[in-house]
């Protein structure tokens, strides 16, 4: 006699029962349950080629479980205002559209955080405030001094004033 060992492929006994998501695969001396591919409830073996029926998500095309795209059924897919549907394996997601997010349960458009506004001098400088200064004060004296020669005693008067402040 030939005193060799002889692997028992425990699969094809009852000895190699898996779990209905799972299927059994021999190994030398043992044999190993490995999950179904996600496509399959049940399987004969590795990938979605060898579902016994396809999961919820996916149905059978040819002889595979593909993935069905829920976003092309408007039955399905999403119905909220401003919502696009994301397709995923074996499912879908509803999100919110760019600019907006989702809160309560809606979308809503984003807020813009809101830019604190400055005054139109609030970064100048002493020495610019004061060049500024000059210039407004250099423009209202022109104006004082164009009214005063129209011959305006009111106006006159006011030239004389602003340019005795200025000599200071």
């Amino acid at each position: 006699h030939n005193n060799t060992c002889v692997d028992i492929d425990e699969c094809g006994t009852k000895l190699g029962k898996c779990s209905q998501n799972s299927y059994c695969l021999n190994t030398e001396g043992s044999f190993l349950c490995k999950a179904c591919d996600v496509s399959c409830v049940g399987c004969l073996g590795s990938g979605p080629a060898r579902c016994r029926k396809c999961a919820p998500g996916y149905r059978l095309m040819g002889s595979k479980c593909v993935d069905v795209d829920e976003c092309s059924d408007r039955v399905l897919a999403c119905h909220g205002l401003d919502e696009i549907c994301f397709n995923t394996e074996g499912s879908f997601r509803c999100g919110c559209a760019e600019e907006f997010t989702r809160q309560n349960g809606v979308c809503v458009k984003k807020q813009l955080p809101s830019v604190q506004e400055k005054g139109l001098f609030e970064d100048l400088q002493d020495d610019e405030v004061e060049v500024l200064q000059q210039m407004f004060f250099g423009v209202v004296l022109c104006a004082l001094a164009t009214l005063a020669a129209k011959g305006d005693l009111v106006y006159t008067s006011m030239f004389i004033g602003a340019v005795a402040a200025m000599a200071g």
